[in-house]
């Protein structure tokens, strides 16, 4: 049995979103859909899902004082031992979620942290793995070390340099040259895609970049259109990296052709925090360098208008 199915068999989730008090209920229900479709994605099974108005979030947990003693009761009632909270959180604010929790041996995530967790699932080339890893650096920090806050926390006090300013720096260093070491891979892979890049203008060829928001039928397309065969799945994030297709299309006047190709890459999906973006800059080159970008968009989906202005902002960052 693997890690991964070891953690997801045990995996009882409690689901927390915080929201404005402005928000609408369409907009709330949606995005607790959206929040338990990531967990189905990852492998979880959901147990309860709370929400919460709040237009100031507590400083300590995100969550209301309040709100959390309800769901602390509520996990314990139900068996959760996973908290999923759909924002992103500071590092201070998972530590003291994690610290309340542990006693009934709980732990708590953010909703980048379960993507994160759905990437890694997904990751099968070397660069997908080394962009997830240099993800998880600039989002979670020490935690992906499993050292937690309590580093701040050690050492002696004010003029001091006890171990724990010491083993601070030292965790800084280390994550600040890991992180180098994988941007210099990654700048590797992104030569060499400018090199093929290059190769294809050389020889007249246009490229097409297929985006959109994740789960929209972007790689259901790409199948249809160039018989690629990609792995296409009723799930969040089914393609990270990128699958390129060739299409000939004919003139019917002419009986004159062109071949073109089409970019498949990693879907989007609202409120990526711009480091998580930046991490997969690379993958997502190749589409934005494309002579066009195709917004690929589920017509069936309730809220299309927002699909489409959360892919438009993501573009509009990178």
């Amino acid at each position: 049995m693997t890690l991964h199915q070891e953690e997801t068999q045990q995996m009882k989730v409690f689901l927390v979103d915080i929201v404005t008090k402005s928000t609408k209920i369409d907009i709330l229900d949606d995005r607790m859909r959206e929040l338990e479709n990531l967990v189905e994605t990852y492998g979880g099974l959901v147990v309860l899902q709370r929400y919460q108005k709040l237009d100031q979030p507590d400083y300590q947990t995100y969550v209301g004082k309040g709100k959390l003693e309800e769901i602390i009761e509520d996990m314990k009632r139900l068996g959760a031992n996973i908290l999923i909270v759909g924002n992103v959180l500071k590092p201070s604010q998972i530590y003291h979620l994690n610290e309340i929790l542990r006693p009934m041996k709980a732990e708590a995530r953010d909703r980048v942290d379960l993507i994160l967790k759905i990437f890694g699932k997904h990751a099968e080339s070397m660069e997908a793995r080394l962009q997830i890893e240099l993800a998880s650096i600039r989002h979670m920090g020490p935690r992906i070390y499993g050292m937690g806050m309590e580093l701040s926390r050690q050492g002696g006090g004010i003029g001091t340099s006890g171990i724990g300013e010491t083993n601070t720096e030292r965790m800084k260093r280390h994550l600040k040259e890991k992180a180098i070491k994988i941007e210099t891979k990654l700048k590797e892979y992104e030569h060499m895609r400018k090199l093929h890049r290059d190769g294809r203008k050389r020889k007249g060829m246009p490229t097409v970049g297929i985006v959109g928001y994740t789960n929209a039928g972007k790689s259901s397309l790409l199948n249809a259109l160039t018989k690629k065969n990609v792995l296409a799945e009723n799930k969040l994030f089914a393609t990270l990296g990128t699958h390129v297709g060739n299409l000939f299309i004919m003139d019917p006047e002419t009986g004159r052709g062109q071949e073109i190709l089409l970019n498949d890459t990693i879907g989007f999906i609202r409120e990526l925090p711009p480091k998580l973006i930046k991490s997969f800059s690379s993958t997502l080159e190749d589409s934005i360098e494309s002579d066009l970008l195709l917004h690929v968009i589920d017509a069936s989906d309730t809220f299309i208008q927002e699909r489409i202005d959360v892919v438009n902002e993501i573009l509009n960052k990178i």
